[in-house]
């Protein structure tokens, strides 16, 4: 999602206000990458002082990603990717995971921030057998989404819709539900919901989101898992359920770390 909210694929780049802190650039700047300038880094180690423990949620939160994204290409069989609210792009981005896994996968990617779309050549190079796009669209018009994505994707055969760290910079519960909704109703049975969002299971946590949101930054709205887990209603949930990121099918071994932001699969029966 991004601080401004155009609504039409365009080749015109907005201006980007470098002295304003951005939330794709500081996520951008928490998981190590350059795409970030220095109201965003300001920002980010202002939440960091409060809460040491975010740039591992982060990174655990795109390695949740990963996860999933495999699983969905591998052992639920998708050749299907709506990414909505892609952010920049970085390490393993959902058409790489996927693509890794079955070159023929499509993947079609929606933002609305300006600096994604002045990154999106990166994300469009794929596997030349699949499909790689980017639409730049508002996740808040979820109809207007579906109507540019159905230019690239089948909606008859099954899709995994995506929706990693994004739901959070909407506030209404109600208004998430409807897009959620209104997404899965224009995928067929066998379809899945993938989602990740920040928790409110910290006092740290909730204190940095607090000063977040008051840097001038795309406001960010924690949730407690119960609320997150609304989101599924009526979906098939993959196991391990709703946990934290960590907890979703980890690799490796060891006990994982638990971290203030969780994540589940869904299936559309």
């Amino acid at each position: 999602m991004a601080d401004t909210a155009p609504s039409a694929v365009t080749d015109q780049i907005p201006t980007i206000d470098t002295s304003v802190p951005h939330s794709a650039r500081i996520w951008n700047y928490w998981l190590g990458g350059k795409d970030n300038f220095e109201a965003d880094r300001a920002a980010g180690e202002q939440v960091r002082a409060i809460f040491p423990a975010m740039v591992e949620t982060a990174r655990q939160s795109r390695a949740f990603l990963t996860r999933a994204v495999r699983f969905l290409a591998n052992e639920a069989g998708i050749r299907q990717f709506l990414d909505l609210g892609t952010g920049l792009p970085t390490a393993d981005n959902t058409h790489q995971v996927a693509q890794r896994v079955r070159p023929e996968s499509r993947i079609v990617y929606v933002d609305n921030d300006p600096m994604v779309l002045a990154h999106a050549r990166a994300l469009l190079v794929g596997a030349p057998e699949g499909l790689t796009k980017y639409l730049h669209a508002d996740l808040r018009d979820p109809n207007a989404v579906l109507r540019q994505a159905a230019e690239h994707l089948d909606f008859t055969q099954p899709v995994a819709v995506l929706l990693f760290g994004v739901m959070g910079h909407i506030g209404d519960d109600d208004q998430v539900a409807a897009i959620i909704r209104t997404l899965l109703a224009a995928v067929p049975s066998g379809s899945y919901l993938a989602m990740s969002d920040g928790t409110d299971t910290s006092e740290a946590v909730v204190e940095s989101h607090r000063q977040y949101n008051e840097s001038g930054a795309m406001p960010y709205h924690l949730r407690s898992p119960e609320r997150i887990a609304r989101f599924f209603d009526g979906l098939e949930l993959v196991e391990p359920g709703l946990v934290p990121f960590t907890q979703w099918r980890p690799e490796g071994e060891g006990t994982p770390a638990t971290v203030d932001g969780y994540g589940a699969v869904g299936r559309k029966p």
